[in-house]
């Protein structure tokens, strides 16, 4: 099974993983946001539909993730390039959108200030 992390980190946690991923150690698949507003703000409720209905079913078009979710096709289109551009889609050379894990573990912790 292909796991990907949702995450908030900060750029030198990022930082470490990637030099340490240079340095041959696995680190996995991580999509990290700055914040847990911006992480929020990115995911919304209808965007999580979507990456619902899409994990692990491969290249998709627009039109058929607008069906699975049962939504307008602009609306879903407005959100899936919302999610390519932060780099939660995929687009392949055919233009299919994909989300390349079959699984999503969201990981982020809140301390007290």
């Amino acid at each position: 099974m292909k796991t990907v992390t949702l995450g908030v980190a900060s750029r030198d946690a990022v930082t470490k993983r990637f030099l340490a991923a240079m340095n041959g150690k696995a680190q996995g698949a991580f999509i990290t946001f700055d914040s847990p507003e911006l992480l929020f703000q990115t995911l919304t409720q209808l965007r999580w539909n979507i990456i619902q209905a899409i994990t692990g079913a491969g290249p998709l078009s627009i039109r058929e993730i607008s069906r699975r979710v049962d939504r307008d096709v602009k609306a879903v289109h407005r959100d899936v390039h919302a999610l390519l551009s932060v780099g939660v889609l995929e687009r392949n050379a055919d233009g299919a959108i994909e989300f390349p894990y079959d699984a999503v573990h969201v990981d982020f912790m809140l301390k007290a200030a």
